[in-house]
């Protein structure tokens, strides 16, 4: 028998003809927890970066299970939404994961995105790095907004006129996501559309 990955607890799995095939992964929660995280499902269109669809809301569900995957370095809970993130991609998306400094990922011990990507079992490319240490939720919308470049392509990186889908794990302003798409699109990328996890509003 699974136990939910948050709160530990037996999960009872119901057969279905997908778990069957094996087209769906187990359930990583109990319908308890399940609950507690609020579809957002929004959908929006830009300039630079031309659409951003946005999984989740920021709410405190999400949030504590964001602190326990991202700063206390659960890597299982990478598996909680991985159902989600791979219906969020058809297989012929050419995917493009916001990297992580280099710094920091090495003191982190591990790439959130990537492994988020992982979990959902979605083939991905990096084309970008990150050339920032500066870490985004510490800053207010203001600063976000303001920001310096934060990325550059991966040194040999051929990006082409094709459509990019980038994925991070949340949207507040978009700045992050707009930088990325930017630089995609000077290399030449046709159109970049992104995923992302989480849709947080910054007041």
């Amino acid at each position: 028998m699974n136990l939910c990955l948050l709160c530990m607890k037996p999960i009872s799995d119901v057969a279905s003809w997908q778990s069957f095939f094996a087209l769906e992964k187990k359930k990583t929660l109990c319908d308890d927890c399940s609950k507690r995280f609020v579809r957002a499902d929004i959908k929006e269109e830009g300039d630079v970066l031309d659409a951003v669809h946005s999984l989740y809301e920021y709410d405190e569900a999400m949030r504590d299970w964001l602190h326990q995957y991202k700063f206390l370095q659960d890597v299982a809970l990478a598996q909680v939404f991985s159902n989600e993130l791979r219906r969020a991609f058809s297989s012929t998306d050419t995917i493009v994961p916001i990297p992580m400094h280099p710094e920091r990922a090495r003191s982190r011990t591990f790439a959130h995105v990537e492994t988020l990507l992982g979990g959902a079992k979605r083939p991905y490319v990096q084309l970008l790095t990150k050339t920032n240490t500066s870490v985004m939720g510490e800053k207010s919308r203001h600063e976000r907004l303001n920001m310096e470049q934060l990325f550059e392509l991966v040194p040999g990186a051929a990006v082409q006129p094709i459509t990019y889908r980038l994925v991070d794990d949340i949207y507040t302003t978009g700045t992050t996501l707009r930088q990325a798409a930017n630089v995609l699109k000077q290399a030449g990328a046709a159109r970049v559309e992104a995923v992302t996890l989480i849709r947080s509003i910054q007041k």
